[in-house]
């Protein structure tokens, strides 16, 4: 072939591609089938009416799309038709849409429905009054309150709604409720993916279900499994049970829950609030862990109770439940502190146990650390393990019970080196208004007691051994001591007795850690690791349904009719504003506990 030919066919190729771009953007909407076809006088700018026989409706086409409708008027000049009656739109084999009127621009491939309309797609259907639809987009709208039903999620009613259809994605906002049978969704903004199931929530949000109330700001739900994540001021209402955290899974099916960061669940029935930074609860067991930091607080009327420790467990059901606190445990009250490897509380019985696991009984110093000890009113105790007994309903101590290596220790008042000591194989104390009274040591008994006039003047240092001894005590101070089987005993001038021989066997004094308040049961933890919680993006309002693109479709819609009335541009929904999400995202303190004053305000108790 010559140059010259082959430039001719070039050009020939181009004028011909020209040609059908030019005649597939022109493409005009086409009469595929009319009853009957006449104009009127009536009708403004000599449009043409179609209307259906007994047969068939009337069908047009136009790019894709099939449109049925018993009456049409069809405004050639403007390539824009008006349908009346039983009117439906049909794309491809996955978009239908029914309605009573509608209107349709060739040249904008924009479409107004009113009156009972109907879109389906195959994963769901939407109901309402008036529906936008841009085709070039592939995007239908409403604003006048809409439904859409989906099988496995249940029925979405929303103000205002918008269907990416390319996406397969609903987006509600204003208003929007989600019914399930099994929960209901109420939220001021939701993504829902027809596809998957899944839905975002923007805004306050709630789901609420038969047995369960969960609160977010932000939140991810996937109707099809029930499993969902909460963030920003979430929290889980159940059972009398209430857990908030920055972070919030949740799992419906199985009944459980687990949070993440400045955690804090509220037991109301049982009067306790458990804080930490990572916790797990299983509603059906009853059953709760916590750890970072965890700390049960069992609110009493006169005096709470604090316990900390690595790990906290908490089973049962109401009425038998049972608190586990592991790895370097502590007990504080006002008038009581302790510390224990472990420390295990039986509500029902009002049994409080601090146990050292047998790991730790070698006699090296870490493990002498973590010897049970307990304060109560200037007496310290130790053991191998401690019981505490309390009285559920008074909430009062009753006794407590030291197992194995039972030592009592009260520093003397006066004296800076001195110390009275008990100790023996078991002691069983006994309380009244939460300060001990009476002391037993029983079995190989030893004392070491500083003995001083009504002045305050020493008189001697007493040491004495028998089977057992009973100790009464009076203002904080030991008042009498009985030696009950006594081995042998005297009483020696200060100056007669060693000072090396001041101290008992297996004396050890720990003052220096006694916990004087609820911050003292943090003063020794590690600094807190805490995981970065991304979650959801920032709320961004959505785009204008009529945006730069479709506003110059319109206007070059009806740019061939200067002098007539642009058809495309009428009935278009106007701009709405969307008002900014409220959000009331609060702060939380990682590193210290509130006063309870503040938490039992801030539960509503």
């Amino acid at each position: 072939m010559s140059l010259k030919r082959f430039k001719y066919l070039l050009l020939f190729i181009c004028l011909l591609s020209a040609f059908f771009s030019f005649g597939q953007e022109q493409q005009k909407i086409t009469v595929k089938y009319s009853g009957s076809t006449s104009s009127s006088p009536d009708i403004k700018d000599g449009a043409l009416i179609f209307l259906r026989d007994k047969s068939k409706q009337v069908h047009f086409i136009h790019k894709g799309a099939d449109l049925f409708c018993d009456k049409a008027i069809y405004y050639e000049d403007q390539d824009f038709i008006e349908a009346f009656s039983n009117v439906e739109m049909k794309q491809g084999d996955s978009i239908n849409m029914v309605a009573k009127y509608l209107e349709y621009s060739g040249k904008s491939q924009l479409a107004i429905a009113r009156g009972d309309v109907v879109l389906t797609e195959p994963q769901s259907v939407l109901k309402t009054d008036t529906l936008y639809f841009d085709r070039i987009k592939q995007q239908a709208y409403y604003n006048t309150k809409g439904t859409v039903e989906r099988d496995t999620s249940g029925t979405i009613t929303s103000q205002i709604g918008r269907y990416y259809m390319n996406a397969s994605k609903y987006q509600f906002i204003q208003d929007v409720v989600l019914v399930n049978p099994d929960y209901t969704l109420n939220t001021e903004r939701l993504d829902f993916f027809t596809e998957n199931g899944f839905a975002y929530l923007f805004g306050p949000s709630t789901i609420v279900g038969e047995t369960s109330k969960i609160y977010s700001e932000r939140g991810f739900y996937d109707t099809n499994n029930n499993i969902g994540h909460f963030q920003r001021n979430a929290k889980i209402d159940y059972d009398n049970r209430t857990i908030e955290g920055d972070s919030l899974y949740f799992d419906r099916t199985k009944r459980f829950a687990s949070a993440t960061n400045n955690i804090t669940v509220t037991d109301t029935l049982n009067k306790s609030i458990v804080k930490g930074h990572y916790a797990e609860v299983w509603r059906a067991k009853d059953s709760m862990y916590i750890t970072k930091r965890a700390l049960a607080i069992t609110v009493q009327e006169r005096d709470s109770v604090y316990i900390h420790a690595d790990t906290l467990m908490v089973t049962g059901k109401p009425e038998n439940r049972i608190t586990r606190a592991f790895y370097n445990a502590k007990l504080y009250k006002s008038d009581m502190a302790g510390k224990a490897d472990s420390i295990h509380v039986n509500h029902k019985e009002g049994l409080t146990q601090l146990i050292n696991l047998s790991k730790f009984s070698s006699g090296d110093a870490f493990a002498i650390k973590r010897k049970p000890v307990l304060w109560n009113i200037g007496n310290q105790m130790t053991g191998d393990t401690i019981h505490l007994i309390s009285n559920p309903k008074t909430e009062q101590l009753d006794s407590l019970k030291v197992f194995e290596n039972a030592f009592l220790i009260n520093r003397d008042t006066i004296s800076e080196d001195g110390y009275n000591q008990i100790k023996g194989l078991r002691l069983i104390g006994l309380f009244e208004n939460n300060e001990l009274y009476n002391v037993d040591i029983i079995k190989n008994a030893e004392t070491i007691r500083y003995l001083r006039n009504d002045d305050g003047e020493l008189i001697g240092i007493q040491k004495s051994k028998s089977g057992s001894i009973n100790v009464q005590i009076i203002d904080k101070a030991i008042d009498e001591v009985r030696f009950i089987n006594q081995i042998d005993g005297n009483i020696f001038p200060e100056s007669e007795f060693p000072k090396n021989a001041r101290k008992l066997r297996g004396f050890d004094w720990r003052g220096d850690e006694q916990l004087l308040s609820v911050d003292d049961l943090f003063k020794d933890d590690p600094p807190l690791d805490l995981p970065v919680i991304k979650g959801l993006d920032d709320y961004v309002p959505p785009e204008a349904f009529i945006d730069d693109n479709v506003t110059e479709r319109i206007e070059e819609a009806g740019k061939d009719t200067p002098e007539k009335e642009n058809k495309a541009a009428r009935n278009l929904p106007k701009k709405t504003e969307v008002k900014p999400l409220k959000s009331t995202i609060k702060k939380a303190d990682s590193t210290k506990t509130k006063p309870l004053n503040q938490i039992i305000k801030k539960e509503g108790q």
